[in-house]
């Protein structure tokens, strides 16, 4: 059975919309320098001179600890 274009574009919209509802945002961290100690709050780390120090966070400030 051929689906005509409607019908495929109706099926990818809701495969889309699906996958929407199930993401949740990525979690934030704080980073501490291998150099001076400073610490920042990032989604990603900040490169190869930083390492994880504490999270995750729900906020961009890190400050409301995330349920695991």
């Amino acid at each position: 059975m051929k689906l005509g274009p409607a019908a495929a574009m109706a099926g990818v919209t809701l495969t889309l919309a699906l996958s929407a509802v199930s993401a949740a945002p990525a979690a934030f961290y704080q980073w501490r320098s291998k150099l001076n100690g400073v610490l920042v709050c990032s989604q990603t780390s900040p490169g190869e001179g930083w390492k994880q120090a504490a999270g995750p966070y729900k906020d961009a400030q890190c400050s409301k600890l995330k349920d695991r």
